[in-house]
């Protein structure tokens, strides 16, 4: 498309959502809707943007300057359970974007960035008041993107819930939803429960850019090969494309490229979740072909020497880790407490640690997700649209009659629950 620098001057006086512009006002970093995001890789078609999990400060200096290496498009996104109210890492929904914002000038970078807030778990009816509140402080602090993650309920309580924190989301941000808890004890999604959700949502005027499935993904380190089941997402996204709805994928961590070039391939997918992996990378610990950390017999990570943090950094990480019993995927918590220790670390090791991720991204993003030069179609949607709000990805068509609260509750019975 041949992007020119007066193109990238005009997409950021005009791409940036108000709440960016507010917060800053003489930047040059182009934070965008996660709407432009996914439209970019619709329209370059079998491309996927990862979103990555900025779960320290190295790995969204490697994921950005990945980015721009490749001249993709790029999510930097945080869950509820790493930077929320009760975070276990220093980056948070409130300093996130702050943080994207700083590097991307610092580093030039000159690709279109979302930033996503992940994972806002509704657990239970009780959270939906307290998230009213919450949730436009996100936006306040910089969010462009939120995933509203009702899940763990049952699906009439899952489409309430979003139903109700609708409102606290601005209309030209990105919009993720989710139907079955992954790895959770109902097993894998169906159709009949996807369309519920989507359906019961179109009634009422939300259109979101985003479903994401249990498809058979886990969060962490992959404890088994079986991992996402390609033709179960495949069924569920040609079920839903009246819609116009795309995938999510979470839990890319332990599946091997072929299965996610599938995914690429084969279904609407146009995100992908990568944290686990890009933590481990950041810390110089040996990992598969695909970022899983491997583990030696007696179940400790292997470091390679000479990457990532400096042995004795490592040594006392892992100590910290024993003394509070932290094993496995639970190692995730040594983020918070040695974040500012690592930031500490002399200069060449901390670029060594956001190096490696560089170039675990770059492949990732080149080689696997289909995603180099998204960027410029993005840029190039920003501009036709002349608005950092690209509009709607349909239009309604269910009807809101049938979609009352009480008709939800009636209908959820329903639902075919037989997960295939």
């Amino acid at each position: 498309m041949g992007i020119t620098s007066k193109d990238f001057e005009k997409a950021i006086s005009i791409g940036r959502p108000p709440n960016i512009t507010r917060l800053f006002p003489n930047s040059k970093a182009l934070l965008v809707s996660g709407k432009y995001i996914n439209k970019a890789m619709t329209v370059k078609g079998k491309a996927i943007c990862m979103a990555a999990n900025g779960r320290n400060q190295f790995v969204i200096r490697g994921v950005l300057k990945a980015a721009q290496r490749a001249n993709s498009a790029i999510i930097i996104e945080i869950a509820r359970s790493e930077g929320g109210a009760n975070a276990y890492c220093a980056v948070n929904f409130w300093n996130i974007a702050r943080q994207v914002d700083a590097m991307c000038n610092e580093l030039g970078i000159m690709v279109p960035v979302a930033i996503h807030a992940d994972h806002y778990g509704i657990k239970k009816e009780e959270d939906i008041e307290p998230a009213k509140i919450e949730i436009p402080t996100l936006f306040e602090a910089g969010m462009t993107s939120i995933a509203i993650d009702a899940s763990h309920l049952p699906d009439d309580k899952n489409l309430l819930a979003s139903l109700a924190l609708n409102p606290y989301v601005p209309v030209w941000a990105g919009l993720e939803t989710e139907v079955g808890e992954i790895k959770g004890k109902e097993g894998l999604s169906t159709k009949d429960e996807a369309l519920f959700l989507i359906q019961g949502l179109n009634a009422h005027d939300i259109f979101p850019t985003w479903i994401a499935l249990n498809n058979g993904t886990t969060h962490g380190l992959e404890a088994s090969d079986k991992g996402i089941q390609v033709g179960l997402t495949e069924e569920i996204h040609e079920a839903l494309l009246r819609y116009n709805i795309s995938g999510a994928q979470h839990g890319t961590s332990g599946n091997n490229s072929d299965r996610l070039r599938n995914i690429a391939a084969k279904t609407k997918t146009t995100k992908a979740n990568v944290a686990t992996a890009l933590q481990m990378i950041s810390w110089g610990l040996k990992v598969n072909d695909y970022g899983n950390a491997i583990q030696a017999e007696d179940g400790r990570f292997i470091k390679v020497e000479g990457q990532g943090v400096t042995e004795e950094m490592w040594a006392e990480m892992t100590a910290y880790a024993e003394n509070n019993g932290l094993k496995g995927g639970n190692y995730k918590k040594l983020n918070r407490p040695f974040e500012n220790k690592l930031l500490g670390l002399p200069r060449e090791i901390r670029e060594r640690m956001a190096n490696r991720v560089e170039d675990f991204t770059y492949k990732m993003l080149v080689t696997v997700f289909n995603a180099q030069d998204s960027a410029d179609i993005a840029i190039g949607e920003i501009l036709a649209a002349g608005s950092y709000d690209p509009g709607s990805n349909t239009q309604r068509v269910e009807d809101p009659d049938d979609w009352t609260p009480e008709k939800i509750v009636v209908r959820a019975k329903t639902i075919n629950l037989n997960h295939s």
